[in-house]
């Protein structure tokens, strides 16, 4: 009988924020995904990065993922072992990223399937779906998600907070809204197994959760279908990966982790997210004790880039031998761009300049906070050059830690905090940093820098 492993297509690197003990993989070759398959854990995540790309070049690296996967299930069966991929195509929360893109190449790939589910609560994030409508908690108050200024993303902007109406638009109408199947808070708090069983042809469903305790209920419904014989798909936020996982608690609790800290000593920051959150938080970090703040000014990289990263080097160097942890940020002003692919080729510009500060760093550092999504992939694969990494837990709800592997030539078993841009109040990102330097809360930081 075949075993079961979920697989996860990671569009940034932020989609374990509620497992733990799992591999995440930068590199999708056959070997690397044998890795993953054969590894102990129920799950692990393929960091592909797309929503930092155009839809086009989303759908080839999608494609060349799944081929290699077919691959490596292939080799892995000839050799004896049997395994059924659970496949999650996972992605934002506040419904950004290329959907229908991925999902219609993993099913020309690796289908054909019964059905896909749309799955975009994130509860520790204040993201949940009640009547197929998606909400954001905002200042205690539920908000449609077309209403927040996630919807009016340059790349990824949508006009609706109805499933069945995101689905027809993103679709272009090939999906009509009438035609996706709704699994509402009833049915998801019912028996549903009967109803799954008749799908077919890749229908299209949505799926209502307040809760965790709805996802984990229908999730046992889901996985008794598979085992009878029913192939499904998934697009979701991270919490369906928890009640898809079943995991038992994290080995370190989240207080604790400065236990992960190398020799207690002081880190780094980077920051490249620019949403409203993001700016928020770093205003407030920028107030804890043993902080320093430096500003990467964007419109200097272009023309200035050597002599800049060897200046912003220099200062991080100083501060550190001073036990200081620093925060590199890019300037707050978003910029406005004529075209998406402008948009895109100056982002990958800021970010290779960042990972450029980020191969730079103490080699004594004593561990690294990555805030944003595509920043945080960015820091994994290239700024760190990690080919495989394994998520340790949580440090605050919805931000992971992972740890370098002890064979890395600068930074050994070094604590990656990976923080996304959206997640938090405004304090989350100090206390985050507070906790790995030992110091309990954010009122004990205000009394100590007083």
């Amino acid at each position: 009988m075949a075993e079961t492993k979920i697989i996860v297509l990671d569009d940034d690197p932020t989609g374990s924020q509620t497992v733990h003990s799992c591999l995440l993989l930068t590199r999708w070759d056959v070997t690397t995904l044998k890795e993953g398959l054969q590894d102990d854990s129920p799950l692990f995540f393929v960091l592909t990065n797309t929503r930092g790309m155009d839809a086009t070049s989303a759908a080839d690296l999608t494609r060349e993922v799944c081929i290699n996967l077919k691959q490596a299930l292939a080799d892995l069966k000839a050799s004896g072992r049997d395994i059924n991929p659970l496949v999650v195509s996972r992605s934002d929360s506040t419904l950004r990223g290329h959907y229908p893109v991925e999902t219609d190449v993993i099913a020309e790939q690796l289908g054909p399937f019964d059905a896909h589910f749309m799955v975009p609560a994130f509860f520790e994030g204040g993201r949940f779906t009640r009547d197929s409508i998606h909400y954001l908690m905002v200042d205690g108050k539920p908000v449609p998600v077309h209403e927040t200024e996630f919807a009016h993303d340059s790349v990824f902007s949508y006009n609706h907070s109805y499933l069945p109406d995101y689905v027809e638009e993103k679709t272009q109408g090939r999906i009509k809204a009438g035609d996706v199947e709704r699994f509402q808070l009833n049915d998801v708090r019912g028996d549903s197994l009967e109803r799954l069983m008749t799908l077919k042809d890749n229908h299209c469903c949505v799926v209502d959760a307040e809760s965790q305790d709805d996802l984990n209920h229908f999730c046992n419904q889901l996985m008794t279908a598979a085992s009878k014989g029913k192939r499904f798909l998934f697009r979701s936020a991270a919490s369906l990966l928890t009640a898809l996982s079943q995991l038992p608690a994290q080995p370190i609790s989240a207080e604790k982790m400065s236990r992960y800290v190398r020799n207690e000593k002081p880190g780094a920051v980077i920051v490249g997210s620019h949403v409203k959150k993001t700016t928020q938080q770093l205003n407030a970090l920028l107030q804890a004790p043993g902080i320093i703040g430096i500003e990467v000014n964007v419109d200097e990289i272009q023309g200035n880039y050597d002599s800049l990263r060897e200046s912003i080097s220099e200062q991080i160097n100083d501060l550190h031998q001073q036990s200081k942890t620093v925060v590199i940020y890019t300037s707050r002003l978003e910029k406005v761009f004529a075209s998406q692919s402008e948009r895109l080729d100056f982002g990958m510009l800021v970010s290779d300049f960042l990972m450029d500060i980020v191969r730079h760093l103490p080699e004594t550092l004593g561990f690294l906070i990555s805030k944003g999504g595509i920043t945080s992939n960015d820091v994994i694969s290239k700024g760190l050059s990690l080919k495989t990494s394994r998520v340790v837990g949580q440090i605050l709800a919805g931000c992971s830690v992972v740890r370098c592997p002890v064979y890395h030539q600068r930074f050994s078993d070094m604590p990656v905090v990976i923080f996304p841009g959206n997640v938090g109040d405004e304090n989350s990102l100090a206390e985050a940093y507070l906790r790995l330097s030992a110091i309990e809360s954010v009122d004990q930081a205000v009394g100590k820098a007083s």
